[in-house]
């Protein structure tokens, strides 16, 4: 399977392999225009219509047993406006591609997640987001969108116009429209310098808000059954470019963090006794460097082992409370984590339901090796970020309903009236949007 989601005998699969759905078909509209038909068609025939981008969401956001539209036709940039400093692009770009484009034009998105294999509009659908102190996600640097609503119209909105539509629709789950366009903010591109370093947990946790404040962008992962994390600091430099050396970056970057990092996960899936121990080597493998180069080099990183994943933001002073209830539930449950544990950061945003909507948030992510039960470790550290009002990744696993998210967000009644003026036959639903948004 290639690093996008599969589709075999008509049935269609995410990325984490855990999702499954068999679409009554599937459309690849070429334009703007046949996909306004398309979701015409479909309600003509009483179907539902789910867009799909690279199949990254743990969660079924994307899965439909009606009209499945997949965009890899409606891609390439628009336009770029540097009067204006934005770019448009259409909707089932590659950020992989937007990233190259960008650079080969002197440009630059502000902040990026860390894969870049999904489709602009897939990506801040669901509301990803890398790490960053006053940089936020990547839907918080939109400036404009075009999207399909239920009647098969073309709505377009930013803060000029339709606003209350774009406050939502930048994070809008694909419950508001099918996103055709994206206009993002970009600036003239610049140099990140990253320095990677082991620290122990304790002093990290000691020394959180420190690293925090004195650094553009911090993360750290710690490695479960160690007192290890490995942390990266990322911030803005006059240069000179110093990339990582090709024959040291394949080997950190490939046969370290992918091959023998997917070798260790086999083993740990066939013996979960030897996990402790491979994730104190594991967490000693990856010693201190430090590089300079284009954004896009330095945020992304390849992800060659699958896993499965739950995410949670929780307010940002809740984060060492949270991270040490993390590690004492594992040493206590008899759990064998073999992947690390992730922590990042991000500053408060206007967008209705972003998990950083109205709050300085910092994210922990849990991950699993595909393949591996993940249930009992997700459900108690699901139960702790719960209790620190965390709010789950929309694309990431997680058990929350529309009552636990009208508690979670201020605005929520205002996400779901929306939803009701531009959706009201429910043309856009499926299950998990059921759940999450309510009926």
């Amino acid at each position: 399977m290639s690093s996008t989601a599969s589709a075999k005998n008509g049935t269609w699969r995410n990325w984490g392999g855990n999702v499954s759905a068999r679409p009554a078909r599937e459309v690849a509209p070429a334009s703007v225009e046949e996909l306004s038909a398309a979701v015409r068609k479909a309600a003509e025939d009483g179907l539902t219509v789910k867009a799909v981008g690279s199949g990254h969401s743990f969660t079924s956001i994307a899965a439909t047993d009606g009209v499945l539209i997949r965009p890899q036709l409606l891609t390439g940039i628009r336009r770029i406006d540097r009067d204006a400093m934005t770019v448009t692009v259409e909707a089932g770009t590659p950020l992989k591609r937007l990233n190259m484009a960008l650079a080969r034009e002197g440009l630059s998105l502000t902040n990026m997640g860390d894969i870049m294999e999904q489709t602009v509009s897939g990506a801040t659908s669901t509301g990803t987001h890398g790490t960053g102190r006053e940089s936020a996600s990547i839907a918080a640097q939109i400036r404009g969108l075009e999207l399909v609503t239920a009647d098969g119209s073309v709505l377009t909105c930013s803060e000029k116009e339709h606003p209350d539509v774009f406050a939502a629709a930048r994070i809008g789950l694909g419950a508001l429209g099918i996103v055709t366009a994206i206009t993002f903010a970009v600036e003239p591109i610049f140099l990140l310098t990253a320095r990677e370093e082991p620290m122990p947990l304790d002093r990290v946790l000691a020394e959180f808000d420190e690293l925090w404040a004195e650094n553009e962008h911090f993360e750290f992962y710690w490695f479960p059954h160690t007192g290890n994390t490995n942390t990266k600091r990322n911030n803005r430099s006059a240069g000179p470019e110093k990339p990582v050396p090709p024959v040291a970056g394949w080997f950190e970057d490939e046969f370290l963090s992918n091959g023998v990092f997917q070798v260790a996960q086999w083993v740990g899936r066939a013996a979960p006794a030897a996990v402790p121990a491979i994730a104190r080597i594991s967490s000693t493998a990856l010693s201190a460097r430090s590089y300079t180069d284009i954004p896009y080099k330095v945020f992304t990183s390849p992800r060659r082992v699958h896993f499965v994943e739950m995410e949670y933001a929780v307010p940002r002073e809740a984060l060492t409370a949270t991270l040490r209830e993390i590690k004492a539930m594992v040493e206590r449950s008899g759990l064998r984590i073999s992947f690390p544990v992730e922590v990042r950061t991000a500053p408060a945003d206007d967008i209705t339901l972003s998990t950083a909507s109205d709050r300085d948030s910092a994210y922990i992510a849990v991950h699993m090796f595909k393949g591996t039960p993940y249930q009992a470790y997700f459900t108690a550290a699901e139960r702790i970020f719960t209790a620190h009002e965390g709010r789950p990744h929309w694309g990431k696993v997680h058990t929350r309903d529309a009552e636990y998210f009208s508690a979670a967000y201020p605005r929520f009644g205002e996400f779901t009236a929306l939803r009701d003026r531009l959706d009201p036959d429910r043309r856009f639903q499926n299950a998990y949007l059921r759940r999450v948004l309510g009926r």
